[in-house]
């Protein structure tokens, strides 16, 4: 079982590459100079520690509040790194996870490599969290719920209730719930902190604007961090210290940097809203909670990535559906400069009439 469609990887770096002029597909802010970085003038360049150092483990930890604790922080080679590592820790021959879709789609592909049983559930129609769904298809073996929060390609956070339903549901079996929490500017509010079998994930790469920096993180169980710790020997052993100095200072940095990418993602997503409004004949945009992109579905109904590939014949790059699990509809990023985001919507309004 697969719910690769069409695989993100192919489309952003071999269908893509030099074929666009606006980029109105990618899901994160525009990306920060190492210019605006404060460049340690002298660092050892050795191994580092597995788990990440001591002050960018406590500068992770500060992020989630008092209940933040740095023995409980794994540091890794971006936040897709900590979602493997957690997989390949955790999950087990004949173990049950639960994902939605559309949504990030190694969720669905690791654990079926790992020999699970993947059970996905259908976002609503407002990419919402559909509990009773959940419930219809969780078992004894439960072993694992993934949970984006902001949701990628939706913007939509769960509630509260919603993620302590899901959290109170995987320890009845003892299993664990991954938050996919790398939208999310506020992480002393995640429910990492306070349930012992929540496990959050989340990195520089999309709020910061520095996913060339290659940081992320887990914060959860301080035997599940220790595990993954265990498996990251085989995989990066650790990560750059220069970026894990330089990621300490961004995180001293948050504030600024949340201000930031506030003033990145308001202006875009009133372009959006007004476009969408305008043409609501045309196409059905899903307004986010937070996150520099929106789901947007075309009324033609026609297959997203056949749209995508005559978008980027108009120079305008979106994700097509099919890189996230869906057919039917599109991620737009907006977190541009207002002028340019209103230009590659200019592009393809013709594109999506019947």
């Amino acid at each position: 079982m697969t719910a690769a469609l069409y695989p993100m990887r192919q489309w952003a770096f071999e269908d893509t590459p030099g074929r666009y002029e606006i980029d109105l597909g990618n899901s994160y802010v525009p990306v920060r100079d190492l210019a605006d970085l404060a460049v340690p003038a002298s660092l050892p360049l050795g191994y580092g520690s597995d788990t990440g150092t001591r002050r960018l483990r406590e500068a992770v930890a500060a992020r989630y509040g008092a209940s933040g604790d740095p023995d409980r922080v794994l540091v890794t080679h971006g936040a897709a790194e900590a979602l493997y590592l957690l997989f390949t820790t955790l999950l087990r021959p004949g173990d049950r996870v639960v994902t939605f879709l559309p949504g990030w789609l190694p969720s669905v592909d690791v654990p079926v490599h790992r020999g699970c049983r993947v059970e996905t559930v259908a976002r609503t129609e407002d990419m919402g969290v559909d509990l009773d769904a959940v419930r219809a298809v969780a078992g004894p073996d439960l072993r694992l719920v993934y949970l984006d929060s902001p949701g990628n390609p939706g913007g939509r956070l769960a509630t509260d209730a919603q993620v302590a339903a899901l959290a109170d549901l995987v320890a009845e079996n003892d299993g664990y719930l991954v938050l996919d929490e790398e939208y999310r500017i506020d992480l002393a509010g995640s429910a990492a902190g306070t349930h012992p079998r929540v496990v959050s994930v989340s990195g520089l790469a999309k709020v910061y604007g520095l996913p060339g920096l290659r940081v992320g993180w887990l914060h959860g169980p301080a035997d599940v961090v220790a595990g993954c710790a265990r498996h990251k020997h085989y995989t990066s052993i650790a990560n750059s210290v220069l970026c894990e100095e330089l990621a300490a200072g961004v995180l001293d940095r948050h504030e600024e940097f949340a201000a930031a990418y506030a003033a990145a993602v308001g202006p875009g997503l009133e372009v959006v809203a007004g476009w969408a409004d305008r043409h609501r004949d045309l196409v059905r945009v899903v307004l986010p909670e937070g996150t520099p992109f929106a789901w947007a579905s075309p009324a033609s109904g026609e297959p997203s990535l056949a749209l995508c590939r005559r978008a980027l014949d108009a120079g305008v790059l979106l994700m097509p559906g099919e890189t996230l699990g869906s057919d039917r509809g599109f991620r737009l990023g907006f977190a541009r400069d207002p002028a340019t985001v209103a230009e590659g919507l200019r592009r393809i309004t013709p594109l999506l009439r019947p």
